[in-house]
């Protein structure tokens, strides 16, 4: 969020620079600038074009390449895994392009003009992601998700609609060389390729063969984005670069330290870590550096005032400033009442008006339209007036509606719940520990995740450190990523039932690659229990609604993956590692006690 108001400052410091210098007695060379030529070649071969060209349809792919990136991400293993949160976004996405269009074309409806339509379909997401740090809730993680997906589908359709609609001729070399490029990102993605270079390779090339084919080049990073893949962390690249790195501990020698390094880059998705080194210089030059070179708009000679009169002008305004949060309101409004869907839990209906208004603010996307829509220099300049003043309006709509959602509908923020729904009961909870210990650490877990406390070793480290101050307690959430997740839960709890939760617990962290109908019996038989009575209590109804119930205060405390903790009843945001908790436990109970640090031998089990 910081790196997102950060741009927003600097878009606003980008336009007021490029409308000083545009309307300054050095207006000349401010056009002279980005007329300049820039060629880069290589034998015979090579690109010609001005500077305006090289950052419209050169580093603005970068942009559109991050906004693919994200996109990938978040359907593969963040929010979007779930296809049944994307129903209420993607309907609202698509009402918040047709009644923005709707609105233009009724002011517009032919001639040069009517090329306009596309300026108002599309959302700047930086700029909307900064604003709405500014102005809106103090915690908005699940707005900032909602939004998110909802101005994808907005990009998506942009660049579509400026690659096929506001493109030149195509060339057949061209558009088969991009197809080539794609096949091979695809490829690459399935084969595992982990390396960032060799993607980065074939997006240069995608990206050449677009700006030959007659596409625009905006599509290709968009495009290419969307097909790099996003994974979670496998366990075993973990350990190896945990095992890397003790051994370049133990020898530091060059050759040690690349392999560490090669292991500790693998671990990590080839998406990730192209996001981290992409995000930043896309907010903070990319962006800032395409908005001094587009809103540059000589305002002198009586040009305000004729855009002020402008149908194209007004019709972008109105397209964006109330098309925009018209359209996005009814699409939500109307898919949740049908049941298609719901809104992302802690966003309300005024959450989401206000940031259908912020989606007004179409900036990148609308200026780029306007850029390649337009022949007429006063219609382009018309119509620049429109995107920036919706900009603004837009913003002001979007503080005053986030006003009024938080002071009127009781709307503040607009994330998911902190707190635990279910205080810790003994006589249901399983706990660790001495029920009476002034410090409480809970614990979602599943039995197949191997990052989950047990089974990294952090609960062991942590109860080691507080020792009877500590009181350790799980509950379950099998995740449906994991098909053996719920069975090893209730086979946890039909262990409890005679009274070995707890080996039942460690037995299958330590086999949590094992955990098949046949594993659980024999883990039972390991153990000592009565097997019959096992299988019968395994098949019970109240061990089921046990589970259930701890899924359903999962959901209601804000849990959404494994593991997650608790501090006391706050959910602990950040690095899970044992120093991390340890660090936290501590500063929730004040100034460190003298009690610490007793064997773990010691607690009650």
């Amino acid at each position: 969020m910081r790196t997102e108001s950060g741009s927003a400052g600097l878009l606003v410091a980008a336009v007021v620079v490029a409308l000083a210098w545009a309307n300054s007695p050095w207006s000349q060379s401010y056009l002279d600038l980005w007329s300049t030529q820039l060629s880069v070649r290589l034998g015979s071969g090579g690109l010609s074009m001005d500077l305006h060209h090289w950052i419209n349809d050169g580093l603005m792919v970068v942009f559109f390449f991050v906004i693919g990136l994200e996109v990938r991400k978040e359907l593969a293993v963040g929010e979007l895994t779930d296809r049944r949160r994307i129903v209420v976004p993607l309907v609202a996405g698509v009402a918040g392009m047709l009644v923005p269009v709707g609105l233009y074309l009724a002011l517009n409806p032919s001639g040069e003009a009517l090329r306009g339509w596309g300026a108002v379909i599309g959302t700047d997401t930086a700029f909307l992601l900064g604003v709405m740090a500014l102005v809106g809730p103090a915690v908005s993680t699940q707005l900032r998700i909602f939004l998110l997906t909802l101005t994808v589908i907005d990009d998506i359709v942009a660049v579509s609609v400026i690659g096929i609609v506001y493109s030149d001729d195509l060339d057949t070399t061209g558009l088969l060389a991009a197809l080539v490029s794609l096949v091979v990102l695809a490829l690459m993605a399935r084969a595992g390729v982990w390396r960032a270079a060799p993607y980065v390779l074939v997006v240069i090339v995608l990206w050449i063969a677009t700006l030959q084919s007659g596409l625009h080049a905006s599509i290709a990073g968009m495009v290419s984005g969307l097909l790099v893949p996003a994974l979670d962390p496998r366990r075993a690249d973990v350990e190896a670069a945990a095992s890397s790195f003790l051994a370049f501990r133990q020898s530091p020698m060059p050759g040690v330290q690349r392999a560490a390094r090669r292991t500790l880059t693998r671990a990590i998705s080839v998406n990730e870590r192209l996001q981290e080194a992409l995000h930043a210089p896309t907010s903070y030059l990319v962006v800032p550096v395409f908005a001094l070179a587009n809103a540059g708009v000589d305002l002198r000679g009586g040009v305000l005032g004729e855009s002020m009169t402008s149908p194209v002008t007004w019709g972008i305004v109105a397209g964006l400033v109330l098309g925009k949060p018209i359209g996005i309101g009814l699409g939500a409004w109307g898919s949740v009442r049908l049941g298609w869907g719901s809104l992302p839990q802690g966003v309300g209906f005024g959450h989401t008006l206000a940031g259908g208004a912020l989606s007004g603010i179409g900036f990148t996307v609308s200026l780029l339209i306007v850029a390649l829509a337009f022949d007429s220099p006063d219609l382009r300049t018309q119509a620049t007036i429109g995107v920036l003043l919706a900009a603004v309006l837009s913003t002001l709509v979007g503080w005053a509606l986030f006003a009024f959602a938080a002071r009127v509908l009781g709307q503040t923020d607009a994330a998911l719940p902190r707190v635990l729904s279910d205080p810790v009961d003994p006589d249901r909870d399983h706990v660790r520990g001495d029920l009476d210990a002034d410090l409480t650490l809970v614990e979602y877990l599943d039995f197949e995740c191997s990052f989950c406390a047990r089974a990294t070793g952090v609960a062991d480290e942590v109860r080691k450190h507080f020792g009877p101050r500590l009181r350790y307690v799980v509950r379950h959430l099998p995740l449906d990523v994991h098909p053996h997740a719920e069975l090893a839960a209730l086979a946890s709890e039909a262990a409890a039932r005679q009274g070995r939760f707890w080996d039942m617990h460690d037995l299958l962290f330590e086999r949590h690659d094992e955990l098949e109908f046949e594993d659980l019996t024999g883990y039972a038989a390991q153990l000592g229990l009565d097997v019959e009575q096992f299988l019968r209590d395994l098949d019970a109804e109240s061990l089921e609604r046990h589970v259930q119930r701890d899924v359903a205060s999962a959901e209601a405390s804000g849990v959404r993956g494994t593991p997650t903790f608790f501090i006391g009843d706050r959910r602990h945001v950040g690095p899970h590692d044992a120093r991390s908790l340890i660090a936290a436990l501590e500063a929730s109970r004040g100034p460190r006690s003298d009690v610490g640090g007793h064997d773990a031998g010691n607690l009650r089990t």
